[in-house]
């Protein structure tokens, strides 16, 4: 069956969703001003509308997991990382070396780490709660500014009483 492709704007930018009957292949969050506006007004295809129905109600902050058929290209290996990284629980992160150590390999931080920024699954497969040791946010191939915007989106700051 051929891949199917659909627009959908978010707070972060237009993401551009690729998939078909076998489950969803790519969500990548492009610069608003590389998508034409005629894009975002074509109809969803079928076997898109429950991603992009999902994608808005994360948005919202109405969803927290996701119920998707995910089918991405790559790796054994890069497949077996971005597996990890949907048990990362929504609002809290884990640094790469925590991710590596928790897949049994301390010494493959650096492929671990790089399969991360391969993940063709951006917010579905959270890459984006992986940190640094120092509790910096590194590496997301969306932008540190997407990344910072995710994470205070899963955990917003709560005001605290004064009395």
């Amino acid at each position: 069956m051929n891949s199917q492709t659909t627009y959908y704007k978010t707070p972060i930018g237009i993401a551009k969703i690729i998939g078909d009957k076998n489950g969803i292949q790519s969500i990548k969050v492009l610069d608003d001003d590389s998508i034409s506006i005629e894009l975002l007004k074509t109809e969803i295809p079928e076997v898109l509308q429950d991603c992009v129905t999902q994608l808005e109600e994360y948005f919202k902050g109405k969803r927290a997991s996701f119920n998707l058929t995910v089918n991405p290209k790559g790796t054994t290996f890069q497949k077996k990382v971005w597996k990890a990284l949907l048990d990362i629980p929504y609002g809290k992160t884990r640094t790469y070396l925590q991710q590596s150590k928790f897949l049994g390999d301390v010494k493959a931080i650096r492929a671990v780490a790089s399969a991360n920024g391969k993940n063709p699954l951006w917010i579905v497969i959270p890459c984006h709660r992986v940190i640094g040791s120092d509790g910096s946010l590194t590496g997301y191939a969306g932008g540190i500014w997407r990344k910072k915007w995710l994470l205070a989106h899963e955990n917003p700051v709560k005001q605290q009483s004064l009395f």
